[in-house]
């Protein structure tokens, strides 16, 4: 068996979220404090109390979602033996996760990567004005035909293909005006459905450069180390593992496409046959098995969770 470890991003929060492995493991409760401790808030109990909509902030979600995935990577440490090392040939995260794989393979430390993406939400989301932005979800259309739609949609204006998260599911982000001619054209060239996302700014568009720039600055004061596994970065669809080129990615993902059509076929075809999301919900193992059939998906965030990992290794 081939294996990569994948990890989620923004849309996978929900309140109550990491609260199970915190009260069932010491490993889990360590990185809940420590990711207090290094954003000078309790974190941890907003995740688990609420309330949703100070959760779904962007400068809270970000951090939260890479600590639920961070308690589950030190909980498999102790409790199923993993190591990445002998146990992934990859890990990939969609968007903000791609920090918390870098930080699961040893490439950040978990104190550095809360306080990047507190400054990465931060700055996302004050990039562009509350209203200026918006994003669109294309479904039924395939990625070069939703790209097609953005094109004729910009009119001047940005409409960028943010997503391509595979089984024809687009997403477009830019002007708020432009996304909704993306709308309305899409639906006029045979798309299944395309719909408005509730989302607070037009994130993975040139509409980010701002933040971008943060995010560089930012990057270039923490220390970044040669992952344990290779990534398979947004950006490139392609692994990578000097620390120059990490930074690098990292900073063009905020205004770049989200690669995980082509990210997940790339490690399917490298023989990855099994994808093991590691944190809160299951959005990736469900895009995981419309992009590679013959690959298992399998969600791990819960003590279940992970009694089940540890079986399937011991078996």
């Amino acid at each position: 068996m081939k294996r990569a470890f994948i990890f989620p991003g923004q849309g996978s929060q929900s309140v109550g979220m990491g609260k199970a492995l915190a009260e069932a493991f010491p490993q889990a409760r360590a990185i809940f404090d420590e990711v207090d401790d290094a954003l000078s808030q309790k974190l941890s109990a907003l995740m688990w109390d609420g309330p949703a909509d100070e959760l779904t902030l962007t400068a809270n979600t970000q951090p939260a979602l890479m600590a639920v995935s961070l308690a589950a990577i030190r909980v498999l440490e102790a409790e199923a033996g993993l190591d990445l090392k002998s146990h992934a040939a990859f890990v990939a995260g969609h968007s903000l996760g791609e920090y918390s794989a870098l930080a699961a393979a040893g490439s950040l430390s978990v104190a550095d990567t809360a306080r990047l993406l507190r400054i990465r939400g931060n700055a996302m989301q004050s990039a562009v004005p509350v209203g200026q932005g918006a994003m669109a979800a294309l479904l039924g259309l395939e990625y070069d035909a939703a790209l097609e739609v953005a094109r004729e949609a910009a009119q001047g204006e940005v409409c960028d293909a943010a997503n391509d998260n595979g089984g024809a599911q687009v997403v477009v982000s830019g002007h708020k005006a432009a996304v909704e001619r993306a709308v309305a054209i899409a639906q006029g060239k045979g798309a299944k459905r395309a719909v408005m996302l509730n989302v607070s700014a037009p994130f993975h568009s040139a509409l980010m450069a701002p933040a971008a720039e943060a995010m560089r600055e930012a990057l270039a004061q923490v220390t970044v180390n040669p992952p344990a596994v290779p990534l398979v970065a947004n950006v490139a669809a392609a692994p990578v593992t000097d620390p120059a080129a990490i930074r690098e990615g990292l900073v063009r993902q905020v205004t770049g496409t989200v690669r995980w059509r082509e990210s997940v076929a790339f490690m399917a075809a490298e023989g990855v046959d099994a994808f093991l999301e590691i944190g809160s919900g299951k959005v990736l193992t469900g895009l995981v098995k419309r992009i590679a059939p013959g690959a298992t998906g399998t969600a791990i965030g819960t003590p279940d969770d992970v009694a089940a990992f540890k079986a399937s290794l011991q078996g």
